[in-house]
């Protein structure tokens, strides 16, 4: 009896485990199931972030990063850098994520930064020596999201230590490399799209796949840059942030996450 009953329940076991194993594959198959698009199907907003970004920056430390400490620190979860009456700059520089030299990517972040400050976001970019102040070992050439407290520059791409504007807030551009870049396109208004910028914080969002570079901030489109200079664009390198040169100042940078392609 006890035999049969073994029997019985081994032989339920395996059923059972058969189903399991027919479930798990049904629901594994559901879960890879292609999109299907119906005709009422309309592009709708995202609630937080896509799958795949990452953080790079631990809200801690300043593990990964390099930077000269006397400008950069960490304070309240957040990545500062700060320019103070003794020490003020006579170039650029910026603290680097080490962590590699991303190529096609989206980058967020959020900033806020005080009166009188400028800054920026660099990507694609490489270090490079500094004429001005030899010492300084993290200044950087390469694309930039431009930020500025007086919400001038907010959203530009400029190629720092490179060619310079090569996007314009509200503008679509192309880049060539015979001549200055061309506008293909408006869209917006560069004063209205200034506006968008908060006193506080600010959420940026970089999408870089190939030779298009788009920037976005608090959830609007800012500028798009196509780099036809295939002699001149870089196609990866180094993420970092800036203190600018000028008055004392400072900036705050946390929540910053990288998803690669």
């Amino acid at each position: 009896m006890r035999a049969r009953t073994f029997a019985v329940v081994l032989g339920l076991g395996l059923v059972s485990a058969a189903i399991c194993t027919r479930t798990g594959h049904a629901q594994q198959a559901s879960a890879q199931a292609p999109f299907v698009p119906r005709q009422s199907d309309r592009p709708s907003p995202v609630d937080g972030d896509e799958p795949g970004f990452a953080p790079i920056f631990d809200g801690k430390t300043l593990n990964g990063w390099e930077g000269d400490p006397k400008y950069w620190s960490v304070e309240q979860g957040a990545l500062v850098g700060e320019i103070t009456p003794e020490t003020v700059l006579k170039s650029n520089t910026f603290v680097i994520w080490r962590g590699g030299r991303p190529k096609d990517f989206e980058l967020k972040l959020d900033y806020r930064i005080t009166a009188g400050g400028n800054s920026g976001i660099n990507y694609r970019s490489e270090v490079v020596p500094d004429p001005v102040t030899p010492g300084n070992k993290f200044a950087m050439r390469g694309y930039q999201f431009d930020l500025d407290a007086g919400k001038r520059y907010v959203g530009n791409n400029y190629e720092e230590k490179g060619r310079l504007f090569v996007g314009v807030r509200g503008q679509v551009t192309r880049i060539i490399g015979t001549r200055p870049p061309v506008v293909l396109s408006a869209i917006g208004d560069n004063a209205e799209l200034g506006r968008l910028v908060s006193d506080d914080w600010n959420a940026v969002h970089l999408i870089v796949r190939g030779n298009m570079l788009m920037h976005a901030l608090n959830g609007r489109l800012l500028s798009v840059t196509i780099d036809d200079d295939a002699q001149n664009r870089p196609t990866d390198g180094l993420i970092g942030v800036q203190v600018h040169v000028g008055p004392p100042m400072k900036v705050e940078y946390r929540n910053i996450r990288l998803k690669s392609w």
